[in-house]
């Protein structure tokens, strides 16, 4: 399969995906939903799926475990007192980036 091929197939097969996950609730519930439960199942669904994605590529974008737990931990602390997202990104990168340059020359 050529490269361009692969390519088409995979843009037309995201979307397809996004116009189905956007369209569906839209056919399924035609009413108000007034169950508590699957209001606030709807409501952190989008947060869920986005730290399934997340969280892995986290622990895989280094070669250096510690380093990524590191970065993750900075990102973790910052989050939980409300800084920015600018300032969470950069603090974690330079913690992932201190271990790593710590475990590599001193180990």
């Amino acid at each position: 399969m050529t490269d361009t091929l692969y390519l088409t197939i995979s843009v037309a097969t995201m979307a397809l995906v996004t116009y189905f996950i956007r369209m569906l609730p839209l056919a399924v519930f035609r009413k108000r939903i007034k169950s508590k439960f699957m209001l606030n199942f709807l409501y952190y669904v989008p947060y869920a799926v986005l730290a399934a994605m997340t969280i892995p590529a986290v622990f895989y974008s280094t070669e250096l475990v510690p380093a990524a737990i590191a970065g993750f931990a900075a990102a973790v602390i910052l989050s939980y007192f409300e800084r920015g997202l600018l300032t969470v990104a950069i603090a974690s990168c330079a913690a992932a980036l201190a271990v790593q340059l710590i475990i590599q020359n001193f180990l």
